[in-house]
């Protein structure tokens, strides 16, 4: 760390500690003059929500009177909610619109934004917010995610439109809808994702679509942890970011010990601390993400997936810790052993599979508690349902094995919780804490 940042976060840990009780109470051990980031806890997810709800949060630092709200998931019942206030936003916004000319915009250029707006949703928002911020000028066209395609089309054939903003299942959708209509929109020469993914097998349909185009990520940020890092110029490994290091302290560490990665090419789970923010005060957060340092000196990384807590479906994230309460209060006789998620990806869309470890030997019954659990999914994750039925992920699939029948840890011989099998590289074990909505 520079000088600089260790005196922001010198005073960072000191404003916390004053002002919000959940960091009072989760740094009451420490020397009242501790500054040493790996000398702080991490923050532990599940405390750090119960701490955080809309009727009472332990966790602001005083009153939110000016700013903007958004939703970062949870479920109908329990949402998990952020706070800005509006310079934070503004500011937040400024710098990440900084990576726009290193992910390819170009002045003049008539940008689609097409992600998700409402709800508390903040793609949309900050998509906007970002081109207004950023130093090259364009013309923002914001069709929006709920706009039929065909509204689309006809939208950016009518303001001749050369960069698409939007989530890769929502690219792929629009690339059919250009494809079986008006054949290519070959001035669309962008498209800038975020939210998820993209895959390889998605490229063939979105190049027939659109001929001229180049596939870039807007940069990597999430809800609640904030902007974490930009695109870097002439990198077209999409996956490949640099730390906005002005703002951001980013860290990898091994996902089983704990200890800080500074090597290349060895993975470890993304913790962030954020040293602007000061309402809500992010301090050694774990994001939810895996990566590796591509180079550290200049803090270039390559996310490799998401983490063992949660599961990220095409643009939807599930928590793992949600859906074992799901399952557990579902199974009112106790004949789930074990819950393990897979998420495969095939036919250029997202599949959740729920593998349940059966603790008893006979198959009767397995239906009608299959079908309760994913009614109960539908109920508290209606996300979930709505994507299905916009065919930009696969319906959940469900695959009953016997008690000894769940993927173990080599190392440790605890069962997986989540198996992500679209990574190219997976990490025998992986956290608990819970996944964190990017924006996007």
């Amino acid at each position: 760390m520079t000088d600089a940042q260790l005196t922001d976060l010198a005073d960072l840990i000191s404003f916390a500690r004053a002002h919000s009780p959940f960091y009072r109470d989760l740094y009451a051990h420490l020397p009242a003059d501790v500054a040493d980031l790996p000398a702080l806890p991490l923050i532990d997810h599940t405390a750090f929500w119960d701490a955080h709800t809309v009727a009472d949060s332990k966790l602001l630092t005083g009153p939110h009177h000016d700013g903007i709200v958004f939703k970062t998931g949870g479920t109908t019942g329990m949402p998990r909610i952020s706070f800005y206030t509006r310079p934070e936003w503004r500011a937040m916004a400024r710098r990440f619109s900084d990576g726009l000319v290193a992910a390819g915009v170009a002045p003049g250029d008539r940008v689609a934004n097409l992600f998700y707006a409402g709800e508390l949703y903040s793609s949309f928002v900050f998509t906007l917010n970002l081109f207004q911020e950023a130093s090259v000028p364009t013309v923002q066209l914001p069709i929006g995610g709920a706009a039929s395609p065909e509204q689309v089309v006809q939208t950016m054939r009518d303001f001749s439109a050369t960069v698409i903003a939007a989530l890769p299942t929502s690219l792929s959708r629009l690339a059919r809808e250009v494809v079986d209509t008006v054949g290519t929109l070959p001035l669309i020469r962008l498209a800038l994702f975020s939210g998820e993914a993209f895959h390889d097998d998605q490229l063939p349909l979105i190049k027939q679509a659109f001929p001229n185009i180049t596939v870039r990520s807007i940069g990597y940020a999430s809800v609640d942890a904030g902007v974490l890092a930009a695109p870097v110029a002439g990198e077209f490994d999409n996956r490949v970011h640099q730390v906005l290091t002005a703002e951001k302290v980013v860290e990898l560490l091994d996902p089983v010990t704990g200890e800080p990665i500074e090597e290349p090419g060895r993975a470890g789970r993304v913790v962030a601390t954020d040293l602007v923010r000061r309402l809500t005060p992010m301090i050694r957060y774990p994001v939810g993400d895996l990566a590796e340092w591509v180079d550290f000196p200049s803090r270039t990384f390559r996310l490799l997936g998401r983490a063992e807590e949660g599961a990220r479906v095409g643009p939807v994230s599930i928590f793992l810790e949600d859906l074992r309460e799901l399952v557990a209060e579902t199974d009112k006789e106790g004949r789930i052993g074990g819950l393990q998620v897979v998420v495969r990806h095939f036919d250029e869309r997202d599949q959740m599979t729920l593998r349940l470890a059966d603790s008893t030997p006979q198959a009767a019954g397995r239906d009608a508690l299959e079908a309760a659990i994913i009614e109960q999914l539908d109920v508290r994750r209606p996300l979930f349902t709505d994507q299905v039925t916009r065919g930009a992920i696969h319906p959940v699939a469900v695959e009953w094995v016997g008690p000894s029948g769940l993927t173990v840890n080599p190392r440790s011989g605890k069962a997986v919780r989540l198996l992500d099998e679209r990574l190219n590289k997976r990490l025998d074990e992986q956290p608990d804490e819970q996944p964190d909505e990017r924006l996007g």
